[in-house]
């Protein structure tokens, strides 16, 4: 099967015709997703009928099971640090990690979040965990595969990571391993800023020696911060009537991060080797639960706007708390309900 077809993206979906948003939603796969809002008129309005009380709701929407596995296990993350990152800068990733696991925080939570993922089943009934950790780390300081990465290549910096001579090596963990490799913001990766922010997939054994759950997630924070970024950056030609929110934790591009790194984790979670929750017929063309909610941060949210979000004592906009920090993340489709959901719906 061609990776090209098979790769799963994180990039806004533009509405131009209802009827193409229909086919988006139910057969093909999100390639042009960007987490701003669209220039067209509010089409998800249309789409939707306005008797839906929640945000994305939709009877038109089929999210099956489709008998694949799922992270039902502890899930373990390991970052893969390409390149120069700041010690701020993982604290800020590392932090959001493990706020997903933790249950005391301030709601609404990231852990509160993550519930709607835990909703999610294998054919067995098992749930997926709400223990989420990180893992071993690797650094690859010298950009060992250069500044300019494929999809191909980005699976060669996995290997390297797994099976490097020089300590730590990242050890193999096929079933609950979640390998996430975060390029900084000095690193190009094919589409990126173009057609992507970030993707998942797995390993290809031809390639690396083994199967395993992947995702890349880019800083946009030099290259294209109003594609990867929004609504803490926003793109020129949106006017001066769209202003840029400021970002939680003073950092444009590793907060812009932190959504796609959610999306994807939970992606990941739910639909491993491309075989298990998504809309569509197609594996090829799987519509995932994130997906489904792009662009969605609050309540009311669909369409072209982001929702109702909340705003710091210092200014700053997010939606959910973590351990200490706060982040802005996009919502997930909830099957139960048949809607989009987040901790801080208003009527939680």
């Amino acid at each position: 099967m061609n990776m090209e077809q098979c790769h799963r993206t994180y990039f806004p979906a533009t509405f131009y015709l209802l009827a193409g948003i229909f086919l988006l939603l139910l057969t093909s796969p999100v390639n042009g997703w960007r987490p701003w809002p669209n220039q067209k008129p509010n089409t998800t309005d249309l789409l939707y009928s306005p008797s839906k009380k929640y945000e994305g709701s939709s009877d038109l929407i089929k999210l099956k099971y489709h008998m694949g596995p799922v992270l039902t296990a502890n899930i373990t993350v390991y970052p893969i640090w390409y390149g120069r990152w700041g010690k701020s800068q993982k604290r800020i990733i590392r932090e959001f990690i493990n706020s997903i696991s933790a249950v005391d925080s301030k709601p609404p939570s990231v852990s509160g979040w993550w519930k709607t993922v835990q909703s999610y089943t294998d054919q067995t009934g098992a749930n997926i965990s709400g223990n989420v950790h990180i893992g071993a780390e690797k650094n690859d300081r010298s950009y060992s595969h250069g500044k300019s990465l494929t999809r191909l290549s980005i699976q060669s910096v996995i290997k390297s990571a797994v099976t490097a001579s020089t300590t730590p090596s990242l050890p193999i963990n096929s079933k609950s391993g979640v390998y996430l490799l975060l390029t900084c913001d000095d690193v190009y990766v094919e589409n990126f800023c173009q057609d992507v922010c970030g993707f998942h997939y797995f390993t290809f054994p031809s390639i690396v020696g083994y199967t395993l759950p992947y995702a890349w997630v880019g800083n946009s924070g030099k290259l294209c911060p109003s594609v990867c970024a929004y609504p803490f950056s926003v793109p020129d030609y949106m006017g001066r009537g769209f202003k840029a929110v400021k970002s939680p934790n003073n950092d444009v591009g590793v907060d812009g991060m932190i959504s796609v790194i959610a999306h994807e984790i939970a992606e990941l979670s739910t639909n491993p080797l491309v075989n298990a929750w998504y809309a569509g017929d197609d594996p090829s063309f799987p519509v995932e639960i994130g997906d489904l909610c792009e662009g969605i941060y609050g309540s009311g949210g669909g369409g072209s706007y982001t929702g109702q979000m909340l705003n710091g004592e210092d200014g700053a906009t997010y939606n959910m708390n973590g351990i200490r920090r706060k982040f802005l993340v996009q919502w997930v489709w909830n099957h139960v309900v048949n809607y989009c959901t987040g901790p801080n719906a208003l009527d939680q």
